[in-house]
């Protein structure tokens, strides 16, 4: 009896959180994310660049303290910073054809140089680092929701205009420009949707965290899907699950939201390998 007031308690404590401006700024928010990062995420997976979000999401950080330092609007400076580093990260590749991991490894050593600087000529007085780092249902403004859907919308309008071009650049490069596709203009316009897929979700789940957003439910899809649209459909839905579990939890438990939504989506990673072990069927055949 005991347990089932409990769960009734926590029903109505997670339903009281739609009272809140700032909880539904942040549900709208990580349901928006939860439609780009995946996305974004799908493309980054299978061109083996998982770890260029994490590059970018530290280029965000930079540009956070840069736009804190010079007082202007800090997600549109991590977004600007996010975009030029994305085109440099894209020339470098060129440039070292051959070990084009280089080129995300030089992005994130340069970007946590600027973040240290940039912090350490505005200071941190007054300002959560915290919530910047790891995310916070606070934090998220009107102005933010208004950006984050406006990179929604151009990035999945994008993907849905050039999906073929994307998609033959992704699976196969050289393939795709003996085919005449404007290979490097696309590769360019991916490290753009990369950039616009970090700024959107670093208000949500922290700069930190921003690039597991983007892999753990591309991981978790990639282990039952059988096709790349089987694969882009259920990392949206992995990563939504991952979003409003992971906000709700924040919210009940006073915790960062960047963490629960990312154990949210081990949680659903653990559960498809364990699904794959079990039903040896789902997958790839």
């Amino acid at each position: 009896m005991a347990g089932l007031t409990g769960l009734v308690g926590m029903v109505q404590s997670l339903a009281g959180m739609f009272q809140y401006d700032f909880m539904v700024r942040a549900l709208v928010a990580g349901t928006l994310v939860g439609l780009l990062a995946p996305v974004v995420g799908l493309f980054l997976v299978l061109r083996r660049l998982s770890l260029m979000g994490d590059a970018l999401a530290h280029v965000a950080l930079a540009g956070l303290a840069g736009g804190l330092w010079l007082g202007v609007y800090p997600t549109g400076a991590a977004l600007g910073l996010a975009a030029a580093a994305g085109a440099a990260m894209e020339a470098l590749r060129a440039r070292y054809r051959r070990h084009g991991e280089l080129a995300v490894a030089i992005t994130l050593s340069t970007a946590v140089a600027l973040a240290a600087v940039f912090f350490s000529l505005g200071g941190t007085a007054g300002l959560d680092l915290f919530a910047y780092l790891f995310g916070s249902v606070l934090t998220v403004a009107p102005a933010d929701v208004t950006l984050i859907g406006a990179l929604t919308v151009v990035v999945l309008a994008v993907v849905a205009a050039l999906y073929r071009d994307l998609l033959a650049v992704t699976l196969d490069e050289q393939l795709a420009q003996v085919a005449g596709l404007p290979v490097g203009a696309l590769n360019a316009l991916f490290t753009m949707m990369a950039a616009a897929g970090v700024a959107a979700s670093m208000r949500v789940v922290g700069v930190l965290l921003v690039s597991s957003l983007m892999v753990l439910p591309v991981a978790a899809s990639l282990q039952v899907a059988r096709s790349f649209r089987g694969a882009l459909g259920l990392a949206v839905v992995f990563a939504q699950a991952a979003v409003w579990v992971g906000l709700s939890t924040a919210y009940w438990m006073n915790l960062p939201p960047g963490a629960t939504v990312v154990l949210a989506a081990v949680v659903v990673l653990l559960g498809t390998l364990v699904a794959r072990r079990v039903w040896p069927e789902l997958g790839p055949a």
